[in-house]
């Protein structure tokens, strides 16, 4: 009966204690909990934590196999040797919101219309509200000759784990001949980090007296350098003033390490390709929806979670909702939209469970700060119609030290101790403050 009444989707209306007297959760049994979190990434623990300080932790569960979790915007910083690999990750343990109960195991089938899920231990988990914060999954196998390639010296992905050391080995051992950095023809996470690298390949060459013997090239898939112009713009005089390479439209797709070969088509001319010699190769690989989603009801036709671009909430499930690099919502994929959506959706789900309507409106804010050098950084900040919302009162399309030392020091503490405790929403209410009185 405990259970059956908890499904019934009672409203809340006060405490955590009234919610659990409400719902009867303290008996109900543990394969129920009333907010059921898919994923461990930055998404998932943030709204882990929010939900246990509004409903109260013995009626959240977090659905995660991992025993470690990697603070990813770092690895670019990781893979050219200003940062250690260890300085990224922490225990999975001691960043799961206390008293919240971890499911170390993979989820592996969604039921949406049974509301519940089947993880990979053989155990049926239902809830009353699910939040899936799955994230993406890399695709090197989709590049012939990887990811085997990766165990030939000279080619690195600050984009693995596995991987993200091998750049900075790649980068050291560089000798003469061509750098060469790469974009693939999908959506991606952190869609400035392939790029990053390469402007901080180029300071390291010049830093260490190789650069002469260097060709830096910059090849990809988009048919811009990056997707807001203002940002664009600074970028492109960045390229011209370091001699650097662009060729877009230019896409991945095979790589003979042993050759020291990378082949790639261009998109603007079926059928047609070019192979470049190299002596270092950074790959940023395919991406996609996780399996287990893109084969749900729970996707759209690409195979991302469909849900409403200003709520957060599932366009067919009301009782779904999802957060991050998982969604197809129309903006980049990084960890400061995931802290701006945490906000958004802590505020609909608190007026969904209360049987109201959601009325504060995610506006696609997200941040990439494009490291330009190992002080210098250009924070692009914007919006769903790729309009720049900059946080401070200055041109954020400058390269400047200052955002060097946000990005290295202060954001990686804003992960920390504010995101991932369901703290930090995103700097929204600090912009105000910084541009009162300003047009």
């Amino acid at each position: 009966m405990a259970a059956a009444a908890v499904r019934q989707n009672l409203p809340w209306r006060g405490s955590p204690a009234l919610f659990r007297r409400l719902h009867g959760s303290a008996a109900a049994p543990r394969q129920h909990y009333p907010f059921l979190v898919l994923g461990g990434g930055c998404g998932g623990v943030a709204m882990g934590a929010r939900m246990k300080r509004k409903f109260g932790a013995e009626n959240v569960a977090i659905v995660e196999p991992s025993e470690m979790h990697y603070y990813q915007p770092m690895w670019t910083l990781v893979g050219a040797g200003a940062k250690s690999v260890g300085a990224s990750g922490r225990p999975t343990a001691s960043v799961m919101p206390s008293g919240v109960k971890w499911l170390k195991s993979r989820v592996a089938e969604l039921n949406p219309d049974k509301n519940s899920v089947c993880i990979d231990s053989g155990t049926e988990v239902s809830y009353d509200y699910l939040i899936v914060a799955l994230g993406l999954k890399l695709h090197y196998e989709k590049i012939k000759g990887l990811p085997e390639g990766f165990e030939h010296p000279k080619i690195g992905s600050n984009y693995s784990v596995k991987t993200v050391e091998n750049t900075w080995k790649a980068l050291q051992n560089f000798k003469r001949g061509n750098a060469i950095f790469s974009y693939p023809n999908t959506p991606v996470k952190c869609g400035g980090a392939p790029q990053k690298i390469m402007y901080l390949s180029d300071a390291y060459l010049r830093k260490t007296g190789r650069r002469s013997d260097a060709h830096i090239i910059y090849n990809t898939s988009l048919p811009v350098i990056f997707a807001v112009k203002k940002y664009a713009d600074a970028l492109w005089e960045i390229v011209k003033k370091r001699d650097l390479h662009v060729n877009l439209r230019h896409n991945l797709t095979e790589v003979r390490a042993d050759k020291q070969e990378a082949v790639f088509e261009n998109l603007d001319n079926p059928g047609e390709t070019k192979v470049f010699k190299y002596e270092m190769l950074h790959v940023t690989p395919p991406m996609g929806p996780p399996d287990v989603l893109k084969d749900s009801l729970l996707a759209d036709q690409a195979g991302w979670l469909d849900v409403n671009k200003e709520t957060l909430q599932h366009v067919k499930y009301p009782n779904v909702f999802g957060i991050g690099d998982c969604t197809n919502l129309p903006t980049s994929k990084t960890a400061a939209a995931v802290a701006a959506q945490s906000g958004v959706l802590d505020r609909t789900i608190t007026k969904v469970v209360k049987k109201d309507q959601p009325d504060k409106k995610y506006d696609g804010y997200t941040s990439c700060p494009l490291v330009t050098s190992y002080n210098t950084v250009i924070l692009a900040e914007f919006d769903y119609n790729g309009q720049p919302l900059e946080t401070f009162p200055i041109d954020q399309g400058k390269e400047r030290r200052l955002m060097y030392y946000m990005k290295a020091d202060v954001m990686p503490q804003l992960y920390w101790h504010g995101l991932l405790k369901g703290f930090w929403g995103g700097p929204g209410p600090f912009r105000k403050v910084m541009h009162l009185g300003m047009k």
